[in-house]
C-alpha cells in the first residue's frame, strides 16, 4: 500500500491469536490497535471526526479545536488536525505522563494545564469546566466531545467490520472502557452483524461508569469519574471491573509470555479475559476478541516501572 501521507489510512489492523492461562479452552484474538500511525485506536476517532466535520463545514480551517485529554486522543487529534491544517488547544491535568504531553506538544498542539482537584478527587471536571471557558471566551473554538459526539462511536464501526471479516463469527467481545467511543461502536456493529455476541465492558476499580466508588486511579485510557454520555447507545451485556494491579500483571505477561508490548487498558482486557473464563468449560471453544487499544512504550515509566509501581500501589 502506498500512502501520499503518514496519517491517510487508519485501521486494517492485525489481529493475533494468544492462548491466556486459565483461557485455554477458548480461541482468544487480540486487536493489536497500536498499528494504527500514532500508535492508538484513538487515530480512527480523531481522523474521522476531523474529516466530517471539515466536510460539513461545522469545523473549518479557521476553527480551534479543543478536547480534554490525559493521552492518546490528545495525541491523535495533535496529529491530525495538524494534517488537515486546523489549530488544537489541549486541556491536561498534572497527572499527564512527560511521554503523552511532549507527544502532543511535538505535533503542534497548544496545551493548557488545569491543576485544581475537582469534587471526584481528579481533575476532569476541571478539564471540562476549562473546556467551556475557552468555548465562551473564544470564536469558532469546536469542542470534540469524545464522551457524547456520536461521531466517535461511528468511527468504530470500521473497526467492527474488519473482525467481523476477519473472524467470521464472534461469542465474545472485551472492549475497554473511559469515554466510550470504542465500545459504543463497536457493540452496535457487532451485535447487527452477531446477534448474539456477548459485548463484555472492562473497566477498573475507582472508576463511576458503572456504579462503582471512585479512588484514585493511575492508568490513563481505562476508567473515568464521570458516566459517559455516549455510553447510553452502547449494547453492553457484561462488565468486568478489573484492579489496577491485575492490570499491570497483565501488561508484564503479555510482554513476558506474548512480547506484546501494549498500554495498561490492553492489560486489563487480557486480566478480564483470564478471570471471565477461569473454570468455564464449553462444548464448542467460543470464540473471543479483545480490544488492545494502545502501544507500551508510553508506559514504560510507570505500570513497566518497579519503583514507579511500587510507589503508586505500595506493592514490591
Amino acid at each position: 500500500m502506498i500512502l501520499p501521507h503518514a496519517l491517510a489510512h487508519t485501521g486494517d489492523t492485525p489481529l493475533v491469536q494468544l492462548t491466556p492461562a486459565s483461557a485455554e479452552h477458548v480461541r482468544f484474538y487480540a486487536k493489536l490497535e497500536d498499528h494504527n500511525p500514532t500508535g492508538s485506536t484513538k487515530d480512527r476517532a480523531a481522523a474521522h471526526i476531523i474529516d466530517r466535520q471539515l466536510e460539513s463545514g461545522a469545523l473549518t480551517r479557521d476553527s480551534l479545536v479543543l478536547e480534554s485529554s490525559s493521552g492518546n486522543f490528545g495525541i491523535a487529534l495533535a496529529a491530525y488536525c495538524a494534517y488537515r491544517g486546523v489549530q488544537f488547544r489541549c486541556i491536561i491535568d498534572p497527572r499527564i505522563t512527560p511521554i503523552n504531553e511532549r507527544l502532543i506538544r511535538a505535533f503542534g498542539a497548544q496545551v493548557t494545564c488545569v491543576t485544581n482537584v475537582d469534587d471526584a478527587g481528579g481533575y476532569l471536571r476541571s478539564r471540562l469546566a476549562e473546556v467551556q471557558s475557552v468555548l465562551t471566551s473564544t470564536k469558532n473554538a469546536y469542542w470534540v466531545n469524545q464522551y457524547a459526539n456520536p461521531l466517535n462511536a461511528e468511527a468504530y464501526f470500521a473497526l467492527a467490520e474488519e473482525l467481523r471479516a476477519d473472524l467470521g463469527r464472534i461469542d465474545y467481545a472485551f472492549i475497554g472502557v473511559s469515554s466510550g467511543g470504542t465500545i459504543t461502536g463497536v457493540s452496535k456493529k457487532l451485535k447487527e452483524c452477531f446477534p448474539n455476541v456477548k459485548i463484555v465492558a472492562v473497566d477498573t476499580v475507582g472508576s463511576v461508569i458503572f456504579g462503582g466508588a471512585p479512588r484514585p486511579r493511575w492508568i490513563p485510557g481505562i476508567g473515568s469519574s464521570i458516566v459517559p454520555e455516549i455510553l447510553a447507545q452502547a449494547k453492553i451485556d457484561d462488565v468486568v471491573m478489573v484492579d489496577e494491579r491485575d492490570a499491570i500483571k497483565g501488561c508484564n505477561e503479555l510482554l513476558e509470555k506474548h512480547k506484546l508490548f501494549n498500554g495498561g487498558s490492553s492489560g486489563a482486557v487480557y486480566a478480564a479475559v483470564k478471570s471471565y473464563f477461569a473454570g468455564k468449560t464449553f462444548e464448542v471453544a467460543p470464540v473471543v476478541v479483545g480490544i488492545f487499544a494502545d502501544r507500551g512504550e508510553r508506559y514504560a515509566d510507570t505500570i513497566y516501572d518497579r519503583a514507579w509501581c511500587a510507589k503508586m500501589f505500595n506493592a514490591s
